[in-house]
């Protein structure tokens, strides 16, 4: 069997798009905070994601976010970007704030999409305790 040579080259460009050519591409991470992370009753929480490290990637490029409240709460928020242009500069940081009316412990979870795909996602916990209130109670 023999090959064309410019079934080669193409081999070639895929294989150095994809990072597989001897240039390492790296994928940033997602870190999330809450604050507080433990608070009486009522409370309103600050949620921030940060993509920490990595390449500059079209695929972290204008994310749609999804943020899972624990409590049985979601929201959602889509960007409306222009294009991506190689040299452009990721948004890093993203933040939701949320309130709580109810004691628990509480799982916060966070995705960020592409074209409805998961590309990152990161969890953060909360204990929300009774209130003030709660403690004056016979």
């Amino acid at each position: 069997m023999r090959f064309h040579p410019a079934l080669g080259a193409l081999v070639f460009i895929a294989l150095a798009a994809d990072g597989l050519g001897g240039e390492r591409v790296r994928k940033p991470r997602l870190d999330v905070r809450v604050t507080p992370r433990v608070a009486l009753l009522p409370v309103n929480v600050l949620l921030m994601a940060e993509l920490v490290g990595g390449d500059e990637l079209e695929e972290f490029y204008c994310p749609g976010l999804e943020w899972d409240w624990g409590d049985g709460a979601r929201s959602a928020h889509e960007a409306d970007c222009p294009p991506f242009e190689a040299g452009m500069t990721l948004e890093r940081i993203f933040s939701a704030r949320h309130a709580y009316r109810q004691p628990g412990e509480y799982d916060l979870r966070v995705r960020l999409l592409r074209a409805d795909r998961t590309v990152a996602r990161a969890t953060a916990h909360i204990s929300v305790r009774g209130g003030f209130a709660s403690f004056n109670s016979p």
